[in-house]
């Protein structure tokens, strides 16, 4: 009976450790991977490749401050996509909500919250952050 009581208890506690709701933080990310890992599979997936073409490379990271100008963009050209059927595609139209609700996340209910590293905008494209000027002269100067 005791461990059968015991067995309850651990079961339990796992179950109230595993369903803390998420921080802000954690769904800014979770929705940035979501987003990166659809846009991928809509550009190799036959049915959308033809309508994803029109988006320019992106590569988003939460912690550039260019990251709500890129969103904006993004949820932009997908509203308007040459074709109506590109529009009308439910997995677009599933990542035109994911975009929208990181853009919403970001600009009012993580407010404040997230600290940007970089305002590096051409990393959004490019996938490769170049260190600020700041930053290459106090490392010249650490050198010295």
């Amino acid at each position: 009976m005791k461990l059968v009581w015991g067995l309850v208890v651990i079961l339990t506690l796992f179950s109230v450790v595993n369903s803390a709701p998420p921080t802000c933080y954690s769904r800014v990310l979770t929705l940035n991977k979501e987003i990166m890992e659809s846009l991928e599979k809509l550009q190799k997936y036959r049915r959308t490749k033809h309508c994803m073409e029109v988006l320019p490379k992106m590569y988003l990271d939460v912690h550039n401050s260019c990251v709500m100008t890129k969103l904006r963009d993004v949820m932009y050209i997908l509203e308007n996509l040459p074709t109506p059927q590109c529009r009308e595609k439910p997995r677009i139209i599933g990542l035109k909500r994911k975009i929208r609700s990181l853009y919403t996340i970001i600009n009012k209910v993580c407010y404040r919250d997230l600290v940007f590293f970089t305002d590096d905008c051409d990393a959004l494209e490019t996938g490769h952050s170049t260190p600020r000027q700041g930053e290459e002269q106090l490392q010249l100067l650490k050198e010295r």
